[in-house]
């Protein structure tokens, strides 16, 4: 297991085919059998936690994105939550929704994460989502 950002990722923004403050950026919740794979290309439902519990296939929309120029390029947003939830996760993946699906990053919670009637949270690093130096 383990995190990473895809390889799409980084041509897409080379290639200013992304723009990650006015597109819909997403994260989603996957299972146990997830594994990141750098060569991956787009979203998929695969190994994705199950719809419902207070989950919704594709995951959330990010809010309040930002990328801040600098020694280092950094982009954040809100920390994201699910609701009312009862629902046990690996991963989180982030991608980007506008227009075609393109995988940015994925985040290794390092072993499962489960949540009972609860509200779930990814605390993304106060230093960013994604720092480029």
């Amino acid at each position: 297991m383990a995190s990473g950002i895809y390889n799409r990722f980084k041509s897409h923004i080379m290639k200013k085919l992304m723009d990650l403050v006015n597109d819909t950026i997403k994260v989603a919740l996957y299972g146990a059998s997830y594994t990141f794979t750098a060569t991956d290309t787009v979203y998929t439902t695969t190994s994705e936690i199950a719809n419902g519990n207070g989950y919704t296939t594709g995951g959330l929309a990010m809010t309040t994105k930002t990328v801040t120029e600098g020694a280092s390029a950094v982009f954040d947003a809100d920390d994201s939550a699910w609701t009312s939830s009862t629902f046990s996760t690996y991963f989180a993946v982030i991608y980007d929704n506008t227009p075609c699906n393109t995988l940015i990053a994925a985040i290794d919670f390092g072993g499962v994460q489960t949540v009972t009637s609860g509200t779930f949270t990814i605390q993304y690093a106060s230093s960013g989502i994604i720092r480029l130096t």
